[in-house]
């Protein structure tokens, strides 16, 4: 069983989203990191977040709806689930 751990930043509760080495496994991860990142895996290769957000039922045309994940695929990359390319798409690491 996975316990989320969550902290306060500026009055408001969030989910702390751990580094690779300090998490087990993704069982670590919220759910919707954990939906990113197996999307990310089933892909033949880098994927675009636009692509992510068409997997998750996102309104891809609309520019706006995609910014969020976007942020939360960067923070995956910046915590080592996930890796970014130069040209801004996405990979799983081995």
């Amino acid at each position: 069983m996975c316990i989320l751990k969550s902290t306060k930043v500026a009055g408001r509760a969030v989910l702390l989203v751990p580094h690779r080495g300090d998490a087990a496994d993704e069982g670590g991860l919220p759910g919707d990191y954990r939906k990113i990142l197996a999307i990310v895996r089933e892909g033949d290769g880098p994927v675009q977040v636009r692509a992510v957000g068409e997997r998750l039922g996102l309104d891809a045309s609309v520019h706006g709806k995609l910014e969020p994940l976007r942020a939360k695929m960067t923070k995956l990359a910046a915590r080592g689930w996930l890796r970014k390319r130069g040209d801004g798409r996405f990979r799983a690491r081995p």
